[in-house]
């Protein structure tokens, strides 16, 4: 059989080469120009980017924060300080299983409720590179502990800080405050650059109204990691700016003397220089340790201040709200000088009561049978209340709201702290704010003997009588007196510039003065001045709740049943020719405030007269016989007017020799 040959197509065969060899050539060169531009791109046009993220692998950002200012009394006494201490932070992206990381974190250092809370929230704020705080102050056991296993617990790390410290404790809580942890909230109102790697912020007090000075600003470090993101050297540090160091008007020994004056009992008192506004001393008690607050409270602790009856984390100086009594009484007849419906030598009589024309219900005087014809300077001494009944009809509410007003009571005084109250100043407004009833006579009555709507804060009267102590002249009060950056001198913050006397005429200051000092030499503050070597003016108050039904001269109450119903004041200034310290004192339960508050600010009296050695320049001595032994203490007389209508009224404790068995 033959086999047929096909004739080889060499030109065909030629043909298709040559096209597969120019499609082969067509697809590598695709090949070689898309690897190319794969290659420009990834180096050229992302190189920074890769760069970036190549550099991140080995170097790692940490912010530094900046340490936060001190705080110091006038005289250089530490008040709040800065120490080292350690913490416990986790970095997010490095944790795969969280929950089983804080579990079994958990075995190794004990993780409380409070710090996981605490966590958590941060967590869910932050970025997942940047570390988060799980538990502050490590103790030196903790940290041993955690050192040995390390190893098991990557992106987890033994932090040193500065964590704040109050050496005095509760002697400043309530005026320097105290810093506590970030939380969510905080979070979302803070400058996260500002705040980078902070876990702190000031949260009352002077900690929390000077929180922008104190911060400072952050700074950062450039850190070397290994694989497992382990630091292995710093590469770059920008140091942190810290905070701002402040000084404070308070002086530590009047301080510590007020605190002590009252021995445990509830109250405030407010010290201030009434020549420049300066306040000297701000004490609340019961007070609190703020540390406890520093690094997260435990729910113990909180519990235990929280429940406490006599709240010690209640701010009673800038917060606290009381009624004023009989010390808005040297105001009231200052204001009828100014006003020009009183002179000094007008007087009035003082049977017992007071009436309203067509009204049968009277208001009674402090004393039985009244204390007969009085003028101003006696009416303050005496604290007669008809005088001030009357003067405060004549005035009329709205001249009255109106004068008062301007001394600060019912706003604000300007403080600089966060917080302040601005208690109840009587008016038409007000009532009509907060009533649809409208304005009776009765109600004008009774508001000027420091009753009824009134209600101040211990730092509203000190403010009050020191700018009657400085001649009518209204300075700002102030806590802060300077600053000092780094590096820097000390930088003195000038006193806001006081506002015009509120007295137009010396004499009608000199009419005031008398009466206050009347009551110290001859009232209800009579002994205060033993053993002062310098004149003390001063007025008293004490004010009760009771019903119309109540005994206003039931002389048969015990002092605890009296002192658990008495809201007792003391205010005054020293010395009263030249003044240079004015205090305001409340007890919430005192029976009198001569014979309670008195003797508080006489022992803050003593206290500053000690700094100065007992010699006050420009200051007039006592004669030698006047401030020599003390005579007996006054006692207190229930002498209770009745005003009707449940509101309080004011109750004087009566001079020393008028308790004698003398009385009607």
């Amino acid at each position: 059989m033959k086999i047929r040959r096909s004739i080889k197509d060499a030109r065909g065969e030629s043909d298709l080469f040559r096209r597969r060899a120019l499609m082969g050539f067509v697809l590598i060169l695709l090949s070689l120009t898309t690897l190319i531009g794969r290659y420009v791109y990834l180096q050229v046009s992302r190189h920074g980017e890769f760069v970036t993220r190549s550099t991140n692998n080995r170097v790692k950002p940490q912010a530094i924060p900046p340490a936060r200012g001190l705080i110091y009394d006038r005289n250089g006494v530490l008040l709040a300080d800065n120490v080292p201490a350690f913490r416990l932070e986790v970095v997010p992206e490095q944790i795969k299983d969280m929950p089983a990381l804080l579990a079994a974190l958990g075995k190794v250092i004990p993780l409380g409720r409070d710090d996981l809370d605490a966590f958590n929230k941060q967590l869910r704020q932050s970025r997942r590179f940047e570390s988060v705080p799980l538990k502050l102050h490590l103790t030196e056991d903790e940290i041993d502990r955690f050192a040995v296993n390390r190893w098991r617990f990557p992106g987890v790390d033994v932090v040193p800080y500065l964590t704040r410290h109050y050496p005095l404790r509760g002697l400043f809580a309530h005026v320097v405050g105290y810093v506590g942890r970030i939380d969510v909230d905080d979070l979302n109102q803070l400058d996260p650059k500002r705040y980078q790697g902070t876990s702190h912020i000031g949260r009352s007090g002077i900690e929390r109204s000077y929180e922008d000075v104190l911060h400072g600003t952050p700074g950062y470090e450039l850190l070397e990691v290994n694989a497992d993101g382990r630091t292995q050297r710093v590469l770059e540090t920008h140091p942190p700016t810290p905070g701002r160091n402040l000084y404070l008007s308070l002086d530590v020994r009047l301080q510590k003397a007020a605190e002590a004056a009252f021995d445990g009992r509830p109250g405030a008192a407010v010290v201030i220089d009434p020549r420049n506004g300066q306040v000297l001393a701000m004490v609340s008690v019961p007070t609190f340790d703020p540390n406890l607050f520093v690094n997260g409270i435990s729910q113990a602790d909180y519990h235990g201040l929280t429940d406490d009856p006599d709240k010690p984390l209640y701010n009673r100086a800038l917060r606290g709200v009381y009624p004023p009594g009989s010390t808005v009484k040297p105001f009231l007849a200052l204001g009828g000088l100014e006003e020009g419906i009183r002179t000094p030598e007008d007087t009035v009589l003082s049977t017992g009561q007071f009436c309203l024309p067509g009204q049968k219900r009277c208001y009674r005087d402090d004393t039985r049978g009244g204390d007969g014809t009085v003028d101003m300077v006696r009416a303050i001494q005496k604290s007669t209340n008809t005088y001030f009944y009357k003067l405060a009809v004549d005035m009329g509410i709205d001249r009255l709201s109106h004068w008062m007003s301007r001394f600060s009571f019912g706003s604000k005084t300007g403080i600089d702290l966060i917080g302040e109250s601005e208690g109840i100043l009587p008016s038409r407004e007000w009532k009509a704010a907060h009533s649809r009833q409208p304005w009776y006579p009765g109600e004008t009555v009774i508001t000027g003997i420091g009753q009824g709507y009134w209600g101040v804060t211990p730092l509203q009267l000190a403010h009050a009588v020191a700018t009657l102590a400085g001649h009518g002249v209204p300075y700002l009060p102030r806590l802060v007196m300077a600053s000092k950056g780094v590096g820097e001198a000390k930088r003195r913050l000038l006193p806001d510039p006081p506002g015009p006397s509120l007295i137009r005429k010396p004499s009608e200051w000199a009419v005031i003065n008398e009466g206050m000092r009347a009551v110290i030499t001859d009232g209800t503050g009579k002994g205060l001045n033993d053993g002062f070597p310098y004149p003390i003016a001063g007025k008293s108050g004490t004010a009760e709740r009771f019903s119309r039904t109540s005994d206003a001269y039931d002389t048969n109450k015990n002092n605890a049943y009296l002192a658990s119903r008495h809201r007792a004041w003391f205010m005054g200034y020293a010395p009263a020719d030249n003044p240079q310290i004015a205090a305001a004192v409340v007890l919430e339960a005192g029976a009198w405030g001569g014979k309670d508050a008195g003797p508080i600010m006489r022992k803050i009296f003593d206290a500053w007269l000690a700094e100065h050695d007992g010699v006050i320049p420009g200051s007039q001595r006592l004669p030698t016989s006047a401030t020599a032994a003390a005579p007996p203490s006054p006692a207190p007389v229930a002498t209770r007017p009745d005003n009707g209508g449940g509101h309080a009224t004011e109750v004087e404790d009566l001079p020393a020799q008028a308790s004698s068995g003398a009385l009607p």
